[in-house]
């Protein structure tokens, strides 16, 4: 008797079964211009035109990275889902889009249906709490390529907005203030240096100054900030936001700034998640290249006239949003610390 592809390493009846776990998560984040469900060749998404007469489709793509190897290492794999969604609806929010809809790419050495099904359900729970549906996805089984027990996922979201509330930046000037949003942590970014400065410690080890495993405090989710941001945009009053992903505030801030602009930021202005000050005095890091590698504590920038910054930060607190005032927009080029 002949080989078959399960004999090659492909269980497509394991396949099937994630399918079936799946579809009570994907089930929740439906929304109602959704058409059809899961099993179809492409996701059906019809536009809402009353709502958006001028419409703008803006998109993004991305990955969670090197942060994976920590879910392989600690055999959790509830949240990682939520960290591809939040890459790129945070993306595509900074201009001022509405997430519609998001897609999956998963890519494993071998279909464990439990694990599959929580991976996708932590992207089922990213894109509830941007208010996106997960209308489609892709399980790619590929022994041989990957360890049975790894995998990588990456995904990418469409979102909308109408063309006159398009957010570009072109109005931001000189005494334009920074409103930062907090972080949960390290987000998805900066985690080959990270895994390097931790490798030599366990990631069950209890830092005094983290209060809890090390492991824990590299693997919580990036946070999704649309429902923050979206209910701040009618007014007109935000001229330019920044997703402070790969780069730090020294690499993103300057993207949503007109030519010959840049900001002066006052790094008193929050407090950082431990984890910070503890991967830096562990790994020597010289403070200029943590700002240019990882978040530090602020997750996404606001910039707004002077004059409407009370109005904005009282409306994050009543949307439950922390938020500080953290620099200017000045003359000149860069981020100044």
């Amino acid at each position: 008797m002949g080989y078959s592809y399960r004999d090659a390493g492909v269980d497509i009846q394991a396949g099937n079964e994630v399918v079936e776990r799946i579809k009570p998560a994907v089930a929740r984040t439906l929304r109602p211009e959704v058409l059809g469900g899961l099993g179809g060749f492409g996701g059906l998404f019809k536009l809402d035109v009353g709502k958006y007469p001028d419409p703008v489709l803006v998109s993004g793509t991305d990955g969670v990275g090197t942060k994976l190897r920590l879910a392989f290492q600690m055999n959790r794999h509830d949240s990682i889902g939520q960290d591809a969604v939040a890459m790129c609806v945070n993306d595509i929010l900074v201009q001022g889009a509405e997430p519609l809809f998001f897609l999956d790419y998963l890519a494993v050495g071998k279909v464990v249906p439990g694990r599959v099904s929580e991976i996708v359900g932590g992207v089922a729970k990213g894109c509830e709490m941007a208010g996106c549906a997960l209308i489609g996805g892709e399980t790619a089984e590929m022994p041989g390529f990957y360890a049975e027990d790894e995998y990588d996922i990456a995904g990418f979201s469409v979102g909308v907005v109408n063309r006159d509330q398009l957010i570009d930046g072109s109005k931001i000037q000189a005494g334009d203030v920074l409103i930062g949003l907090p972080s949960s942590g390290l987000h998805s970014n900066g985690y080959s240096l990270a895994r390097k400065v931790f490798e030599p410690y366990s990631l069950g080890e209890v830092f005094p100054e983290l209060g809890e495993p090390l492991g824990e405090a590299l693997l919580r989710p990036t946070r999704i900030y649309v429902q923050s941001i979206l209910p701040l945009l009618p007014e007109g009053e935000v001229l330019g936001m920044a997703h402070i992903t790969g780069g730090g505030l020294t690499e993103n801030v300057p993207r949503v700034l007109p030519a010959g602009l840049g900001v002066q930021i006052d790094t008193s202005a929050w407090d950082r998640p431990p984890i910070f000050a503890l991967l830096q005095r562990l790994g020597d890091v010289e403070w200029p290249e943590m700002y240019r590698t990882f978040n530090m504590g602020i997750g996404f920038v606001l910039v707004v006239r002077q004059e409407n910054v009370a109005a904005v930060t009282k409306k994050l607190t009543d949307l439950g949003e922390k938020s500080f005032v953290i620099g200017s927009v000045v003359q000149g080029e860069g981020v100044s610390y």
